[in-house]
């Protein structure tokens, strides 16, 4: 096979890129990329699991619907259902209502300071006296 002297400046270039690049160690373990914006975060939000019915003594319940960090908080009292907008807090859902900054939170039973959800382990309160649980 003949070689002119283009292809052997060629094969000189190419034979150094492989060289220098493949002295170089690849990464164990890449760091993970950071993002920015609008990433999902329902997995960084302990509040994305609160989604749906929560049950409080009698018939009152409170409806949490909607994600990302926004919620549509609809409490069902002894006078009629009542919604607000949520925002997440942390591990709170902060809403306003009758001009007051409530904060829904995880509790237990006992938490709620209500006797009958004493016995329950998985709740969100309001304030005590005002929770609901799940079974």
């Amino acid at each position: 096979m003949q070689h002119f002297p283009d292809q052997r400046l060629l094969l000189a270039g190419a034979l150094l890129a492989l060289s220098i690049t493949g002295c170089e160690a690849p990464e164990s373990n890449p760091a993970p990329a950071k993002t920015t914006g609008s990433a999902d975060t329902s997995l960084a939000q302990p509040t994305e699991e609160w989604l749906g019915k929560w049950i409080g003594p009698e018939g009152t319940f409170l409806l949490l619907e909607g994600g990302a960090g926004k919620y549509q908080v609809t409490i069902q009292n002894l006078d009629g259902p009542r919604t607000f907008q949520g925002v997440a807090a942390g591990d709170r859902i902060a809403f306003e209502r009758d001009g007051v900054t409530e904060h829904l939170h995880a509790t237990n039973g006992a938490d709620t300071g209500m006797k009958w959800l004493s016995e329950k382990s998985n709740c969100l309160t309001v304030r005590s006296g005002e929770g609901y649980c799940r079974d």
